[in-house]
């Protein structure tokens, strides 16, 4: 149901209240102000007036007749008489006498003043009465002018406020000072190649359209979160050196419909108006997602706006010179006619980076850092696969702020370490006491590290530790991924029954030196890991004797985004039975291999053990260099 916008009914009520509020200000402010000119008296009244030198018109008479009277005060503008008598002593106060307001028997006091001798004077007093109401009514004039002027600016911010609700927020900039450039972005050689094209059209059209060749219309930026889609989009804007709209797909979508689809033409408008120029939506899926997917609820206002972008990105009137970038991590919940050719015509994926990328992007963000000599980037990036730029930025930050804690002037390996250890694994706690349960973790961990670096297939160790870490981590073994392996993502069935092995290398170690009954439930992400290779290497590999077919197939779901969360089984139950089977025989037969390699090696294991628990870190080459004075190791891991 289309809902509009409310009229501002708060208008008249707040009116009300500014009025009431401005009649009680003037009602206390008449009564503050007037209040000193009524009960405030001078000085000599307040003394002079009290009951006991107070007298009255007719006694004053008497005593101007009997001449005791010295001097009379007569202040016409309070009605009074101040009267000090022949007997009165210097410091004693003077009488009062009220006078009467008719000039009558004022005239008479004069002339019995005059006729009897007696000193007189009459005080003038200047009346400000008058001055200082002019004074107050102005003042109230003033606060009430200034009320209606904020009551009238309010009406109006409201008004303009109604009347922008649907104009674009984007951010326009005629010439973007990013202060990003082509070679500030590193690891993604090729998406840089392709953008690099969009940039040579904008700056030099004539080279293209010389052969017939016209401008892309959209260009999509499709990476996992932090692979560096948005540092991209500030890279070509800061090349390209022509109008830049910026704005994030959330903005176009409000809660009354018809405003995004406003916002939207009024993008487009704008943009025409100051073309060639480049146009980046942000997360554009928030806005972009399937129309009419049945499933999760309903957005009208958000299928109009779609509506009109596709309109305005090639519709009847069409938009030369407009380039519309846009970068969104999910492109399985975009809607066809979004992603056809003509609206976007080229869709560039930004992957994570490879060993060349990651050094390159830790090269761009050492440049601003203290770097010791003794780090070497190429040893970083080795051991950094499947970062993205954005976590390798983190590291080297994570790896400063240790350096500034420890009080360092540069930062040096053992913090870039540190960083990798806190980012992947968690926090570093406090050591464990010497004790039962420090012994049995660093078994746990040798054996891991131990039947790893007897295996030929397996990673080669880059530590064992038994440094607890946040998250229940009691210790770990680390390995150093090969980089062909990790760039091109083909993994070999003997690297995967080396890898089920070595996770099984634990619990192995455990229960040949503890027993079974003091086997604990450390290695239970282990076993799940276990569990997943295996059942893969059946159901998805064809890696089994049942066959090189996939039996299960990852489903879909458009409204969740994902593909992983919901696996669709393709296999009877007798098939099911059967993949069960092959999975407990591939798991038995690789913990069996685990246990006799180390109960063959017993007595290495005891001194690599004594060795951890004395150091509590043990490196890879030192390791190897201990494994290597009892067994020899294979080729790959020397």
């Amino acid at each position: 149901m289309n809902k509009s916008i409310p009229p501002s009914s708060h208008q008249p009520s707040f009116s009300r209240r500014a009025t009431r509020t401005l009649a009680i200000g003037w009602f206390v402010l008449q009564s503050l102000v007037a209040a000193p000119l009524v009960g405030v008296q001078p000085a000599s009244a307040q003394v002079e007036g009290t009951e006991e030198t107070k007298i009255t018109y007719g006694q004053l008479l008497e005593k101007l007749d009997q001449g005791v009277v010295e001097r009379v005060e007569l202040d016409n503008l309070r009605g009074v008489a101040n009267v000090r008598l022949i007997d009165d002593e210097e410091q004693a106060p003077l009488h009062s006498v009220e006078l009467f307001a008719n000039d009558v028997y004022n005239q008479r006091l004069l002339q019995k003043l005059r006729s009897s001798d007696v000193e007189y004077e009459v005080l003038e007093r200047s009346d400000n009465s008058a001055l200082t109401g002019l004074a107050v009514n102005a003042l109230l004039a003033m606060i009430v002018v200034f009320a209606l002027l904020m009551i009238l600016r309010r009406s109006a911010n409201s008004a303009s406020g109604a009347m922008n609700f649907g104009r674009s927020r984007a951010r326009f900039q005629m010439e973007a000072k990013t202060g990003v450039m082509f070679d500030d972005v590193a690891g993604i050689e090729e998406a840089k190649e392709e953008l690099q094209e969009v940039v040579t059209f904008l700056k030099n059209p004539e080279k293209f359209t010389a052969i017939g060749a016209r401008i892309p219309k959209g260009v999509l930026l499709v990476g996992q979160p932090g692979t560096g889609k948005t540092l991209l989009a500030k890279a070509i804007a800061g090349e390209a050196g022509v109008p830049f709209f910026s704005i994030s797909g959330s903005e176009f979508v409000e809660m009354f419909v018809g405003v995004g689809a406003s916002r939207v033409r009024d993008l487009f408008k704008k943009a025409k108006e100051n073309s060639p120029c480049i146009v980046f939506i942000d997360e554009i899926d928030a806005v972009g997602r399937q129309r009419g997917a049945g499933i999760g609820g309903g957005n009208d206002e958000r299928e109009q706006t779609l509506n009109q972008l596709l309109t305005e990105m090639d519709g009847f009137e069409g938009n030369s010179g407009i380039i519309v970038i846009a970068a969104t991590n999910r492109p399985d919940v975009l809607d066809a006619a979004l992603l056809r050719p003509g609206r976007f015509d080229r869709q560039i994926t930004v992957d994570l980076p490879g060993y060349n990328g990651r050094l390159g992007i830790l090269d761009v963000h050492a440049r601003d850092k203290k770097i010791a000599e003794d780090v070497n980037l190429e040893a970083i990036a080795r051991r950094t696969p499947g970062f993205s730029g954005a976590q390798l930025a983190n590291l080297l930050n994570e790896a400063a702020i240790l350096t500034a804690r420890r009080r360092k002037d540069a930062v040096t390996m053992e913090e870039i370490d540190d960083a990798i250890d806190r980012l992947t694994i968690g926090l570093t706690l406090t050591p464990l006491l010497d004790s039962k349960k420090k012994r049995l973790i660093a078994y746990h961990e040798v054996g891991h590290a131990l039947v790893s670096t007897m295996l030929k297939h397996s990673d080669p160790l880059a530590k064992v530790t038994i440094i607890p870490r946040s998250g229940g981590v009691g210790g770990f073994a680390s390995y150093l991924p090969k980089e062909d392996r990790v760039d091109d993502g083909l993994i070999s069935y003997a690297e995967l029954i080396d890898r089920i092995t070595m996770a099984l290398g634990g619990r192995a170690a455990e229960e040949i030196v503890f027993g079974p009954d003091e086997v604990t439930q450390g290695a239970a992400n282990d076993i799940q890991q276990v569990t997943n290779i295996a059942r893969q290497m059946i159901t998805r590999f064809g890696m089994s004797e049942l066959g090189s077919f996939a039996m299960e197939s990852p489903s879909s779901a458009v409204f969740l985004g994902r593909s992983d969360l919901m696996q669709r089984s393709e296999y009877s139950e007798e098939m099911a039975a059967k993949i069960d089977q092959r999975v407990r025989e591939i798991a038995t037969t690789a913990y069996d291999k685990a246990r006799s390699m180390l109960k063959e090696n017993r007595i290495l294991l005891d001194r690599l053990v004594d060795r951890l628990v004395e150091k509590e870190t043990i490196d890879g080459e030192e390791f190897r260099g201990i494994v290597s004075e009892y067994v020899d190791i294979p080729a790959v891991n020397s």
